[in-house]
């Protein structure tokens, strides 16, 4: 698949999902069988966090297991750390604020790019900057209604709130005006990392498609 299709494909799969899954802790190997899990539950895409130890090489190896999923790497800071994760087989980059050097490779190498925003003049700036989406934070501070009045002003920009999304408020995150959303804990809790209990991702994770398709009707 090439770049270019392969970004397509990527975009046109958060628009149809509405939910890209985050993950943070120290997943290790276990990053193939969460993967496994969120697929089956009807979620094809997941943020590896940097903080991760060994994120790269972790991402790398689930991605050349699970080549149809789209694995992104998240919390990058600098162009370096980009292209690592890029070499690596990242889907999408996700940065934790306007990174315009993040944001300029990333579409000289047509992967696409989401930049985090907390402030209107962030989300302005990862826009002029080229991203392809901004992700808002933090979420269950302000809730859809924030979303909804960033939306009327910011029509054009794809909008994805990360922070107090669950089953039950994604629908309104989408409902507000939202492109999509970052689930987190709420979606691959500490305790099913931790006992390896796929199977309740693989239901949490339906439940969240459920929502979405209930916000979409």
């Amino acid at each position: 698949m090439s770049p270019l299709v392969k970004k397509d494909a990527f975009l046109a799969q958060i628009a149809a999902e509405r939910v890209i899954g985050v993950v943070a802790a120290d997943v290790g190997e276990d990053l193939f069988a969460c993967a496994q899990a969120l697929s089956q539950g009807g979620i094809n895409s997941l943020e590896l966090a940097m903080t991760t130890p060994a994120a790269t090489e972790t991402l790398k190896r689930a991605s050349e297991r699970l080549p149809d999923f789209f694995f992104g790497l998240g919390t990058v800071l600098d162009v370096e750390t980009a292209r690592l994760g890029i070499l690596a087989g990242a889907s999408f980059i996700v940065t934790p604020s306007p990174r315009p050097a993040v944001i300029t490779l990333c579409r000289r190498y047509h992967v696409p790019v989401i930049s985090g925003a907390f402030s209107r003049d962030d989300i302005v700036a990862a826009h002029k900057s080229g991203a392809d989406a901004v992700k808002v934070f933090p979420g269950e501070q302000f809730g859809p209604a924030h979303i909804r009045s960033l939306i009327a002003e910011f029509s054009n920009i794809p909008l994805i709130p990360i922070g107090g999304v669950t089953p039950v408020t994604l629908p309104e995150f989408l409902r507000a005006g939202a492109k999509a959303a970052f689930a987190g804990s709420s979606l691959i809790t500490p305790e099913a990392l931790r006992d390896k209990d796929w199977v309740s991702v693989k239901e949490l994770a339906a439940n969240f498609t459920r929502a979405a398709v209930a916000a979409s009707a």
